[in-house]
């Protein structure tokens, strides 16, 4: 099915980045897509979204729904019919809207997971943790708003990360029946500001081998439009131009 072009307000984006050993990294990624490396290491992490205003493109704001979500994520890179095109995959997708849960792989690509939220959030402060209703996944993050980036070894600053992150706005998640659906964020008021990670844990990355994900570092989005486009499903195993939408010759 394909989804409609959705807008809404990105309210909060929390990512809270890891430094991921290629060989871990590859072993959780479909056929067709591989790690994107930073200085030899996989980007992965975690985004935890606060969506307002979430309707499609043609209807009125007072339609908008809002709900908090989350998402694992990992960097990626694979062969488009241009050359090498990068985004993330998103293996796992939770969301505390009965909705979205429904809507996941209607309007929204992937399968959503619901969970229960626990949220603190200042101007300068921000705790977020989660439990899905499953059980099967936990985290629990805090941060601390700061001016600039540091301690980080996957970026030098903020300009840095920040552009590394609005290059990789394509999202692919997959679905029960084993393709791909993705979506992209468009926006023109890209902006990002730094944090430091006070404490951080989730059941996902600590199930990884032992010394395979590493804390890296924190970015927060508030308060900004955006748009979000489908992208042609992915069909991993098959020719490139069948990812495309061609017909079988």
């Amino acid at each position: 099915m394909r989804q409609p072009r959705l807008s809404s307000v990105v309210e909060r984006r929390l990512l809270v980045n890891y430094r991921l050993a290629p060989q871990a990294a590859a072993r959780l990624l479909p056929d067709g897509l591989r790690p994107q490396l930073v200085r030899g290491h996989a980007v992965a992490g975690i985004c935890l979204l606060r969506l307002g205003d979430v309707r499609p493109s043609w209807a009125p704001k007072a339609v908008g729904l809002r709900s908090e979500n989350a998402a694992h994520r990992i960097a990626v890179e694979w062969d488009g019919p241009h050359g090498v095109e990068t985004g993330v995959y998103i293996p796992r997708r939770d969301t505390a809207s009965l909705l979205n849960t429904w809507a996941g792989g209607r309007l929204f690509p992937g399968e959503h997971g619901r969970a229960d939220f626990e949220v603190r959030e200042t101007p300068g402060e921000l705790r977020i943790a989660y439990t899905t209703r499953s059980g099967d996944t936990r985290v629990d993050v805090t941060v601390e708003v700061t001016p600039e980036l540091r301690g980080s070894e996957l970026f030098d600053n903020l300009r840095q990360a920040s552009l590394f992150f609005e290059r990789g706005a394509k999202g692919y998640s997959p679905t029960a029946a084993g393709a791909l659906e993705g979506m992209e964020l468009h926006t023109r008021a890209w902006r990002m500001d730094a944090c430091r990670i006070v404490s951080a844990q989730s059941s996902f990355f600590e199930s990884l081998p032992q010394g395979s994900a590493t804390l890296d570092c924190a970015l927060v989005m508030r308060d900004v439009p955006v748009t979000w486009r489908p992208l042609p499903t992915m069909h991993p195993g098959l020719p490139l131009a069948r990812w495309a939408g061609e017909k079988p010759r």
